[in-house]
């Protein structure tokens, strides 16, 4: 099944296109988008055609920052229902739960993790994508957009400590210092914000709850999710977990607010089981991390969830046919790296 977006999670895009002087019709058709779909507020377009529409448009511009000047055109959470239903929620904490809760409304290949430690909190978001899809702009995009929103609802009130990218650094980051207002990392672990845990408690001036009620009334009926996304609920699940140590079929199902039984006969249904999905994804994040030469591969080895380095080393080579030294090094010498 094909992963897909509401239109409006792509609001922006043809006033900044324009702005930059380029054809947004034209674009769109490239890459094998409806413009009419993207133009509807209530349409719905592939996400990887968006990914790689932001990637192109990116390219043909010139212009590395184009999805932060289309999250900068955010001034509010936007109409829609969904969108009434998040700005009015209690506190930033709840926006983030219903966002996840309405993701089938919004973006399906979004995935969003609130991690607390002690007066921290880090907010994760991956997205999870056929493999090979170019996802630096809509990465940028999905945490602009969450920056945005998240100044939206607390105002001053609304202080990062840092944001968190997995690709590398632009050349000029002017743009993205402004824009964020805080430090920034890239070859990261993880594509997400930090932020102090009172932060996401603060009380929304703004909140409604005979608003939201309303809201959730008319939205549920229309969020139920087909029945052969269990295997993409997991994988987005598992991408999110699996840096963290934590993707047990068990937690996973937690994540997810299932038992572990239905999960797996959800996934088997889908014609997948648990153990598929977490080697599915670890060779995707095997070679994000690998391509990063910063990431010794003892860190990359921990972070696919390997306590001894000598498994990882077998895990890699079955998978691969070579050692992860060898592909880092034929990686180095200019040859792209191989598909997981």
């Amino acid at each position: 099944m094909e992963t897909m977006l509401g239109s409006v999670a792509m609001s922006g895009y043809f006033e900044v296109t324009r702005k930059l002087g380029l054809n947004p019709v034209e674009l769109a058709k490239q890459v094998g988008i409806d413009a009419g779909a993207l133009a509807n507020p209530d349409g719905r377009v592939a996400a990887a055609s968006c990914c790689r529409l932001l990637e192109l448009t990116a390219e043909k511009s010139s212009c590395p920052t184009f999805a932060l000047q289309m999250a900068e055109t955010r001034q509010s959470f936007g109409a829609g229902l969904v969108n009434v239903l998040l700005t009015h929620k209690r506190t930033l904490r709840e926006v983030l739960l219903a966002a996840a809760e309405y993701r089938h409304l919004l973006n399906e290949a979004l995935a969003v993790y609130v991690e607390d430690a002690d007066q921290t909190v880090t907010i994760r978001e991956e997205l999870v994508v056929e493999a090979g899809t170019p996802t630096r702009q809509a990465i940028e995009l999905a945490l602009g957009v969450l920056a945005r929103h998240s100044s939206a609802l607390l105002g001053t009130f609304w202080k990062p400590r840092s944001v968190h990218f997995t690709h590398t650094a632009h050349a000029d980051l002017t743009f993205h210092r402004r824009f964020f207002g805080c430090p920034l990392e890239f070859g990261s672990d993880f594509n997400g914000l930090v932020c102090a845990a009172a932060d996401l408690d603060y009380p929304n001036p703004a909140a409604d709850p005979e608003l939201v009620r309303y809201a959730e009334s008319l939205a549920s009926p229309l969020n139920a999710s087909a029945e052969d996304s269990a295997a993409l609920e997991a994988r987005k699940a598992i991408y999110l977990l699996l840096p963290l140590e934590q993707a047990t079929v068990e937690l996973v199902a937690r994540h997810l607010c299932v038992s572990v039984r239905t999960l797996q006969r959800q996934l088997k249904s889908a014609g997948t089981s648990f153990s598929d999905q977490v080697e599915e994804v670890r060779g995707e994040l095997a070679v994000r991390y690998m391509s990063n030469p910063r990431y010794p591969i003892g860190r990359v080895s921990v972070l696919l969830g390997y306590a001894q380095q000598g498994s990882f080393t077998n895990w890699f080579v079955s998978r691969f046919q070579m050692t992860p030294r060898d592909w880092r090094a034929s990686h180095s010498n200019g040859r792209p790296p191989l598909r997981p």
